[in-house]
């Protein structure tokens, strides 16, 4: 039982962590991010199986884990307030082509980025060529052109 505590003490504090520090973290990852993860993986192990290494409690803690995943995602299914908290909401970062400075703060965007997604995404080269750009809850940019 001690396993599944510590399971889902350590599930709910990484889920508040990933939230706390924002969409655009897990975005785009680089190599940082992926040795940042293998470091918190590592950091995390020892607080999930405590001082039993054996291969069932590994698969109770795993078992925990998925669970605890599954229902996550029936409750952020079913209860969209729930979503609201845990995932965000979309946020525009340009409205009719108005750069909204104190989003892009908020956020820790430049417009290098929104440039960059206008790019991939449509093609486009200038900022006065954005209509929209909305931050999205999987931390990507969606860019509206304005109509010529």
């Amino acid at each position: 039982m001690e396993s599944v505590i510590r399971a889902a003490i350590v599930y709910g504090v990484l889920m508040l962590l990933m939230r706390i520090v924002g969409k655009r973290t897990l975005a785009e990852v680089t190599t940082f991010d992926v040795v940042l993860l293998l470091i918190v993986s590592e950091a995390t192990q020892p607080g999930l199986m405590g001082a039993d290494n054996s291969m069932m409690n590994s698969f109770l803690v795993i078992t925990t884990l998925l669970g605890l995943d599954a229902l996550v995602g029936r409750i952020l299914y079913r209860v969209p307030r729930a979503q609201q908290w845990l995932q965000g909401t979309p946020l525009v970062l340009i409205a009719e082509g108005e750069v909204l400075q104190d989003r892009l703060d908020q956020e820790g965007i430049d417009l290098e980025e929104i440039l960059a997604a206008a790019r991939q995404s449509q093609g486009l080269e200038r900022l006065d060529q954005i209509k929209y750009a909305v931050l999205e809850r999987t931390g990507g940019i969606s860019i509206i052109p304005k109509q010529a």
